[in-house]
């Protein structure tokens, strides 16, 4: 029965990190402003995961206090921002670009450790971190002669490390609400950003044609309801570590969509940097050791 289920997460957690790899070629084909894009999101995911939530009986009674509501909201306004800057760097770098750009996150969150919880890095956390920075600068392609920047292409790897640093906000909210379904939380947050965002959607520019809204549809039930029921459902089920290595299905699904779809030609020097952001996160998430240090421990506790 446990290899059963073992290998039940497996499926999900490959499944929910594919899904995600290909959130970027329906962001850019539906062919909306990424107000629209991110407000359809919210829509459609929020009416699928009613529908879910409804099912499995967590709409009643209400699970939520003040404090984990509050909590809630903070967090889908983080995680709801997270896709707008998300999307826009898409369009501003390539989707290959700003994925790996993104998974920068793990060092947002060791970041917010030490603001928060006084945590102190190992010098192998730190090591990594090193790393996943060599990787940054050359896959934002610096010319010995100065910056060979295209327009705006700074603008989308900046707006990358805010959605990481965004995303990092949401993952240390979300330790606050184990006590709750995560589909519940899913559900609150899609319901947030449907509101936050309807004053900026532009309703006259609207799909004109049915498969613009298709691609829509899509981003809401399937990237956004289905795709979080077996990411939660697989973190049940798997131990964290392999959580963390199946997670990095994603950035590859999402590389070989940018090929395939837009025959995106990275240079070298920008391949070997995605590997060395891919490395560095790994590390980190997977605490790998490079014998460099001891164990973590709160800044409390030094002498």
């Amino acid at each position: 029965m446990g290899e059963r289920t073992g290998k039940t997460g497996w499926l999900e957690m490959v499944g929910a990190m594919a899904m995600s790899g290909t959130i970027g070629y329906f962001v850019i084909e539906s062919g909306q402003s990424i107000w629209n894009v991110v407000f359809f999101r919210c829509l459609f995911g929020a009416m699928s995961l009613l529908v879910y939530c409804g099912w499995r009986g967590f709409l009643f009674p209400w699970r939520f206090t003040t404090r984990t509501f509050l909590l809630s909201l903070l967090g889908g306004a983080a995680i709801v921002l997270n896709w707008v800057l998300l999307f826009s760097s898409y369009r501003l770098t390539s989707i290959s670009i700003a994925t790996a750009v993104y998974n920068m996150q793990p060092f947002f969150l060791i970041l917010l450790g030490i603001v928060l919880f006084g945590e102190r890095p190992t010098r192998d956390a730190w090591g990594f971190i090193a790393l996943a920075f060599i990787g940054l600068l050359l896959v934002v392609k610096i010319d010995p002669s100065g910056f060979s920047l295209t327009s705006g292409y700074l603008a989308g790897l900046g707006l990358a490390l805010g959605a990481a640093a965004l995303y990092a906000v949401t993952a240390v909210v979300a330790k606050h609400l184990k006590d709750l379904p995560p589909h519940l939380i899913a559900l609150v947050q899609a319901v947030l950003g449907t509101l936050m965002l309807w004053p900026f959607a532009d309703f006259t520019a609207l799909p004109a044609h049915g498969f613009q809204w298709g691609y829509l549809v899509t981003l809401g039930v399937a990237h956004t309801g289905i795709m979080y029921i077996l990411l939660y459902s697989a973190i049940q089920k798997l131990p964290t570590t392999r959580v963390a290595v199946l997670s990095f299905v994603y950035p590859a699904v999402a590389i070989l969509v940018d090929y395939i779809a837009y025959g995106r030609d990275l240079s070298l020097a920008q391949w070997s940097g995605i590997i060395l952001i891919l490395l560095g996160s790994a590390g980190v998430n997977l605490k790998w050791k490079l014998g460099l240090s001891e164990p973590l421990r709160p800044l409390a506790a030094r002498d």
